[in-house]
């Protein structure tokens, strides 16, 4: 199945379109793109060199792809942007290719971005995770599967947050958020588990009484956060939840939220 594609669309004849696409009047396209199949571009989108799109993608109005970095490292290197299937990008959301040669800043399956979000260069982000309206992401950002971010969140650069996370709106945070809580305040501190994204994805109650004692150990303990994760592999029963709690925090690089 063809494409359909505006005559009024500037498209151009480098750019490799997939099947089953619609392109709407307005859109631009430059040489270096590739967009798969069944996507649909509406109006006065700007997909910029360096895109590689998967399938049944829907980029609304006014939203640019692979934008230049907005980085003072940048000078003009060849770099990607890499949108997996199934997403949506609401109107005027803006998200920028990786500064270096060879670097990529991706975007994964199932994501839901609203509008005016901002996803800046390097940054990595899952599957099945929202952003909310105005939502600003920094450069070099890790973002787990499921994470959801609320209205006008802002995360500093090179922070990560942990699968099934939720940042309450008007947040801004400059450390990491670990998985299954939920954040937000000013500034920014742990606000308990996030048992209802927990129990839609299926994780056993038992788990989630798991979860929120590790927890415990981590923001109302009295060690700092990783003589709690000594104590949660001597007193919490392991599973991929907990082992994935104790690793994401051992991993921190910027730190991790603050307690309440």
């Amino acid at each position: 199945m063809s494409s359909e594609i505006s005559p009024r669309a500037e498209v151009s004849p480098k750019a490799k379109i997939g099947n089953g696409c619609k392109i709407f009047p307005f859109a631009y396209i430059e040489d270096d793109v590739v967009i798969g199949d069944n996507c649909i571009i509406f109006p006065f989108v700007s997909i910029l060199n360096g895109t590689r799109m998967g399938n049944s993608n829907k980029i609304h109005q006014g939203a640019v792809l692979a934008a230049l970095p907005q980085d003072f490292n940048f000078v003009g290197e060849k770099s990607e942007l890499i949108l997996g299937d199934n997403n949506i990008i609401r109107e005027n959301v803006v998200i920028n290719r990786a500064t270096h040669r060879g670097c990529k800043t991706v975007i994964g399956s199932n994501n839901f971005l609203m509008e005016g979000a901002h996803i800046s260069h390097d940054t990595v982000v899952g599957n099945n995770c929202v952003f909310g309206y105005g939502t600003k992401i920094a450069g070099d950002c890790e973002i787990g599967d499921g994470a959801i971010f609320s209205s006008s969140v802002i995360a500093n650069s090179k922070t990560r947050v942990g699968q099934y996370s939720m940042i309450q709106a008007g947040t801004t945070f400059a450390k990491d958020i670990p998985p299954y809580i939920i954040a937000g305040g000013t500034p920014i501190a742990y606000g308990g588990v996030n048992n209802t994204i927990g129990r839609s994805r299926g994780v056993d109650e038992k788990i989630l009484k798991h979860i929120a004692n590790a927890y415990r150990l981590v923001f109302h303990g009295q060690t700092s956060v990783f003589d709690a994760c000594i104590q949660i592999d001597q007193q919490v029963p392991d599973s991929p939840e907990i082992r994935n709690i104790v690793e994401f925090i051992r991993g921190t690089k910027e730190g991790i939220i603050c307690k309440l």
